[in-house]
């Protein structure tokens, strides 16, 4: 019988891959492990669960009970995947209907789901994602702000700038004079 558990903050490959040591380290056999989520061959143990809650808590992750907070917990896996993963070439498609599809859930009831749990819109999260995105880009300093754009799914140059000033105060140029690292961790962007 395979169990599926789901874990908050896995946000990157490097996060699989600390969580995958958890596993291995309590002798749990994963049978597949992804962004939020990990199967396992077997049903755990609640002693084994609660040292798995523990090590993953010391760690910065959250092993997910109920079923809203796994629901909110995949709509944020699907945009970080969407807009920092392989996916990017779909942030010209629009985000409801790729949540409805990757999930199989009415996009109002996602909707309304995630802004009671996180306190923000399902757009605002992706923009803040996108802004993230967006930084990193500028500080690789390998492609101009019109690629970016492109790449990001903006209509515009002006659009992206428009957007990044109003949720960092800063042009994408300024910001890209700076030399401090003005980014933020993936699992701590809320607002």
């Amino acid at each position: 019988m395979s169990t599926v558990l789901h874990i908050k903050n896995m946000v990157c490959d490097r996060c699989i891959m600390v969580v995958k040591q958890v596993f291995a380290d309590e002798k749990l056999n994963v049978s597949n492990i992804q962004l939020g989520q990990v199967a396992l061959t077997d049903e755990p143990s609640a002693a084994q669960q609660e040292t798995l809650r523990n090590r993953l808590e010391q760690l910065g992750f959250e092993l997910l009970d109920d079923k809203k907070s796994q629901t909110v917990e995949r709509i944020k896996t699907a945009i970080v995947e969407l807009i920092h993963g392989n996916e990017a070439h779909e942030l010209n498609l629009k985000l409801s209907a790729i949540l409805e599809e990757k999930l199989g859930i009415d996009y109002h009831y996602l909707s309304t789901l995630f802004s009671s749990v996180e306190g923000i819109t399902i757009e605002r999260y992706s923009i803040l994602q996108r802004i993230e995105k967006v930084k990193e880009l500028l500080m690789y300093d390998e492609k101009n702000l019109s690629e970016i754009a492109y790449e990001m799914g903006y209509s515009s140059v002006q659009h992206l700038s428009q957007q990044f000033k109003k949720v960092t105060g800063l042009t994408p140029s300024y910001f890209k004079q700076l030399k401090e690292n003005k980014r933020k961790p993936l699992d701590k962007i809320t607002n």
